[in-house]
């Protein structure tokens, strides 16, 4: 990254904040895109075709960012916070001596699995990255994720006696 490249990214934070938070509606949220844009803005400089303005491309990965980050909160469901609510805290023994179990088991049938399969199973199902990031990260095809990531999912159901 050059000099000039990062001048330009830190004079564009605020329009960056501004959009975030016209996307996200929260501040806290419009701060981690802004943060996951810095960071692929920063990661793929090299990338970027200099004629072009900067803010399209950078506004482009805020974007991306806000719709990755909707895909992911669709599918995890609603957060809540512990520290605000403990008394959604689960004090029965046996429900956590169950989940614990489960844990052991998984983590274990997961120690079983072919370690291509493992990988892809930790990179999308544990670090949340979606197929497009995973398949970056090992230098694969996204189909050969989505299709490993299958066979991934379905032998460890069957490891875990899961149907």
């Amino acid at each position: 990254m050059d000099a000039a490249f990062g001048d330009a990214l830190v004079r564009l934070l605020p329009n960056l904040r501004r959009y975030a938070l016209s996307l996200a509606r929260r501040p806290d949220l419009a701060e981690d895109l802004v943060q996951i844009t810095v960071e692929r803005a920063i990661a793929h400089a090299g990338t970027r075709d200099p004629a072009q303005r900067l803010e399209p491309w950078l506004f482009r990965i805020l974007r991306n960012a806000f719709i990755d980050m909707t895909r992911r909160q669709r599918s995890e469901g609603t957060r809540v916070d512990v520290t605000e609510n403990p008394d959604i805290l689960s004090t029965d023994g046996t429900a956590v001596t169950e989940a614990r179990l489960m844990l052991q088991a998984t983590q274990a049938a997961m120690g079983r699995l072919p370690a291509d399969q493992a990988e892809i199973l930790t990179l999308v199902c544990i670090e949340g990255l979606s197929y497009a990031e995973a398949a970056e990260v090992l230098g694969l095809p996204k189909g050969t994720i989505m299709s490993r990531l299958s066979r991934a999912r379905l032998a460890l159901a069957e490891a875990l006696g899961i149907k």
